[in-house]
């Protein structure tokens, strides 16, 4: 591998390193760490400024995945990132002076997991092809919401692969439970768990945990594997449209080169913001990273005081992707700060054992170099949407709303603010509508058309269509039976 970037190395054991095939193959490492990069790639970002969406994907991603064919990835991006998103990938709106919203719901399931899912599927069969591996791929998704339905869509009848999804009774939108519930193809699954997004994400991770349960699937020629973002192969698609959205500042002459941009990001298991991350230290001038959090502010909290509490209230908002309390990839972060994984494993295991763990000062004080935070209230979010639409004709979703909200605390004089946009304001038709001061009929489907008529806006064809769609998965399950959905699989 040239450079040896797209090395990446398991938390627990710094000696052992892999591909990024391997890592995207895998999931998770074997001891139940994050498969993180060794070194981070110094770019051009001039360069990759003049490039088309799906050129710039195949420029970025290439930086990561070192033991990819570079013909195969530029014609992956391209074949992803065309139709698909309706010629908006990447697309950056104007909102009000100098903050902007960078729509990320344009692709085929109206929200921001797309520009990762719609590509993922392609790089996991490279993967075992550079592996020569044959086996049936089992990808076991825990979802608040989005990614789940990304994922079905993304990897539904692809050859060699089976892929179960998990998301919490009662704690996504109606539109985003019949995204999952009408998936069509012959190798998707569907199963409601009792409980919240954390409940059935424990429950995936202790199954990629077991290895009695690997074992038993290794002998019938099944290995598992994940879409989650805890998955490398999740979290470098996304690293793009930072740069995406710098290039088009550029091009309108919003910006100078070279000139910093903040970005606000509505954050829940830390993975979209720590794509930005990855963006600043590839050379990208980013300027600060603010996490804008729901009333499950525990990441507020933690970039605040260094304590991570996830022991606490836990509150169904109307920004249901957001309600999560432990956040995946700050683990990720944390090593990039301190350097150590035996540190970030203590802390884990501090996190599992009492619900909470305390970083040092220094490893708070290095992230709030780059890091900034706040939160909304359920008040704020429906104010938000509502004085958004009012003042700047923009309409947005409950989650966009949130980050919108703590952008306006964390705007920098001069400095634009781009904010990420992550769904369509029609997957939550009836928050959005109670938020212009509408009275929310209880179908989210004459909702989306009362939300159209009140806007003007048009509901994506996706989800307008769900509603004569037939539901396929109705199974409610605890958390411990995961497992047994997982063992359940026969090659």
């Amino acid at each position: 591998m040239s450079r040896g970037l797209g090395d990446v190395y398991k938390r627990q054991d710094q000696n052992r390193k892999v591909t990024s095939s391997q890592a995207i193959a895998q999931g998770l490492s074997d001891e139940g760490g994050l498969f993180v990069p060794e070194s981070f790639p110094q770019v051009d970002v001039k360069a990759l400024c003049g490039l088309g969406y799906p050129a710039l994907a195949a420029a970025v991603v290439r930086e990561y995945l070192t033991d990819y064919d570079p013909t195969f990835l530029t014609e992956a991006t391209r074949s992803t990132y065309g139709a698909a998103f309706g010629g908006k990938a990447g697309y950056l709106a104007p909102v009000e002076g100098d903050t902007y919203a960078l729509e990320l719901w344009h692709g085929p399931t109206c929200a921001f997991k797309d520009y990762a899912l719609q590509l993922m599927p392609k790089l996991l069969v490279e993967a075992k092809k550079n592996l020569g591996r044959t086996e049936k791929t089992l990808i076991l998704v825990a979802t608040s919401g989005d990614t789940g339905k990304a994922a079905l869509d993304g990897y539904h009848d692809i050859p060699g692969v089976e892929i179960a999804v998990f998301y919490p009774t009662g704690g996504t939108s109606e539109i985003q439970r019949l995204q999952m519930a009408t998936q069509e193809g012959t190798n998707v699954a569907v199963y409601a768990v009792r409980g919240n997004f954390d409940d059935a994400q424990t429950g995936v991770k202790k199954v990629f945990g077991d290895k009695a349960i690997a074992a038993e699937l290794e002998k019938r020629n099944i290995r598992l594997s994940s879409a989650n973002s805890i998955n490398w192969g999740r979290l470098v698609p996304q690293i793009v449209y930072y740069f995406a959205a710098y290039a088009q500042l550029l091009k309108t002459g919003k910006i100078t080169f070279g000139d910093e941009v903040d970005f606000c990001v509505p954050t829940g298991n830390f993975g979209d913001i720590l794509a930005g991350y990855y963006a600043k230290q590839m050379g990208l001038p980013v300027g600060k990273l603010v996490c804008a959090s729901n009333e499950n502010n525990v990441l507020t909290d933690f970039l605040t005081t260094g304590t991570y509490t996830a022991k606490r209230e836990f509150f169904k908002t109307t920004s249901p992707s957001m309600d999560i309390l432990v956040s995946s990839n700050l683990e990720r972060l944390l090593y990039h700060v301190t350097g150590s994984d035996a540190e970030v494993a203590g802390f884990m295991q501090q996190l599992a054992a009492t619900g909470s763990y305390t970083v040092r000062p220094e490893t708070l004080a290095a992230i709030q170099r780059t890091f900034s935070c706040g939160w909304s209230s359920e008040t704020e979010v429906a104010g938000e949407i509502r004085s958004r639409y009012e003042k700047d004709g923009y309409l947005c979703d409950t989650h966009t709303a949130v980050a919108f909200h703590v952008a306006a605390q964390k705007k920098r004089q001069g400095v634009p603010m781009v904010v990420l946009s992550t769904a369509s304001p029609f997957k939550f038709p009836r928050s959005v509508l109670s938020a212009l001061g509408k009275a929310a009929p209880e179908n989210d489907f004459e909702a989306m058309q009362q939300l159209e008529t009140a806007t003007g806006h048009a509901a994506p064809a996706s989800l307008a269509a769900l509603r004569s769609k037939p539901e396929r998965f109705d199974t409610v399950i605890a958390p411990a039976q995961i497992a047994e959905v997982a063992l359940g699989y026969q090659a």
